[in-house]
């Protein structure tokens, strides 16, 4: 029998709505004693609401697995859960045409605090929670079991953070299983792109894979258009957007590695870097400076790491956008591509577009908005989980 923790009065409406995620002080008196990935059973008023696994070290207390009474959290159900989450991902991808993806969307895929992602043959693992490590062992059985010709399983743990925007820097890597990855691996997307992956050392698991579709939906807009590529990465966006016809694109990071990189990504597709830009620097600094000297671009991408980290720095981070696109339009040419993303969870979606329509006014700038995006199915939004819905993309032309 697990043990039981009582919620408080009147706490439970979300959780038996479908909320995975049960805070300390929704619970009643002072919890058991019980070990980091204890099941236990959560009820209210004496009657039983969620089953999931205890984190005594996050403020997360507990997170749901179940809301059946009759279900075991064994073997059986690790390896149910990872063969759902593996089967969504066939069904909504072309093996043939993409073959790096993210198999395990946490909370999405009723396994919270879990994400892994494929690069080839090789998976990488985050485990957000204390708790879930204790089932560590069962759950990498099941990934070995229900994803075929996985050559080995790397791990990228963040125990401790429960921020849903936390996987973006880099962790310490273990190899859990198999071969260890080398220090590259060469990935494939959308059938023609290519791109050499970090995963030991690169943000996120090595790559966004959040943005696939987002970076092959851009082509449509960069045929002999000069392009600005802001916090540009290892040059996801650029790389289609000179697949695409841009005349020229101009990528822009503060991680030097990560600029060498996207150089090597537009070699590794048949494309020349010389007849391109790659700069090591801050995108602040390099639009004003642009400002200053006339210089301007007729498409122009910003994809920001997440501004707000916290509830406490949403306000922050809505300004902080607003100052970004501010200066993104000052250098943005008439007739052209304003490419914005947040992928701070905690900023609304209304919230970012005020912030956006802010910065045109201030700007004095009129926009068509042309799109509106989001993640790619392989990141699924539980409809009852909206802190699943992070990534937002709006594509606007400059009147």
């Amino acid at each position: 029998m697990n043990p039981v923790l009582e919620l408080g009065k009147e706490v439970g409406r979300s959780l038996r709505a479908g909320h995975p995620w049960v805070f300390a002080k929704a619970l009643a008196g002072r919890p058991p004693r019980l070990p980091p990935g204890a099941i236990v059973d959560v009820h209210e008023a004496g009657r039983f609401v969620a089953r999931g696994y205890y984190d005594p070290l996050s403020p997360i207390r507990v997170r749901v697995l179940t809301r059946d009474p009759l279900e075991k959290i064994d073997a059986l159900f690790w390896r149910r859960s990872i063969a759902r989450a593996a089967l969504l991902r066939t069904e909504v991808l072309a093996g043939e045409e993409t073959d790096s993806y993210r198999v395990v969307h946490g909370e999405n895929d009723g396994i919270p605090g879990l994400v892994v992602d494929k690069y080839a043959d090789f998976l990488v693992t985050k485990f957000y929670s204390a708790g879930l490590t204790a089932h560590r062992d069962a759950i990498l059985a099941a990934l070995r079991q229900e994803v075929p010709g996985v050559r080995g399983i790397f791990g990228r743990e963040e125990l401790g953070r429960d921020d849903v925007d936390a996987d973006e820097g880099p962790a310490q890597g273990t190899v859990h299983w198999g071969e260890a990855p080398p220090d590259r691996i060469a990935i494939r997307e959308n059938g023609d792109a290519r791109f050499w992956v970090d995963v030991r050392g690169g943000q996120k698991t090595g790559f966004f894979l959040d943005q696939r579709e987002n970076r092959f939906a851009l082509r449509r807009y960069a045929k002999g258009r000069e392009a600005l590529n802001c916090f540009g990465y290892t040059g996801g966006f650029s790389v289609h957007l000179a697949k695409g016809g841009a005349r020229k694109v101009t990528t822009i990071d503060q991680d030097r590695d990560a600029i060498g990189l996207a150089a090597e990504n537009f070699r590794l597709n048949g494309l020349d870097p010389e007849r391109h830009e790659f700069v090591a620097g801050d995108v602040f600094d390099k639009l004003g400076a642009a400002k200053r000297t006339g210089q301007s671009w007729d498409m122009i991408i910003l994809d920001p790491p997440a501004f707000a980290k916290s509830q406490k720095a949403v306000e922050a981070a809505i300004d902080g956008y607003a100052s970004l696109n501010r200066a993104a339009l000052a250098v943005l040419r008439p007739g052209g591509i304003l490419v914005s993303c947040s992928c701070s969870a905690r900023v609304s979606v209304g919230d970012f577009f005020g912030a956006i329509a802010q910065a045109a006014d201030k700007a004095r700038v009129d926009l068509q908005l042309l799109e509106q995006r989001y993640q790619p199915p392989d990141h699924p939004i539980a409809l009852q989980f909206p802190e699943g819905r992070y990534l937002k993309v709006f594509v606007f032309r400059r009147v």
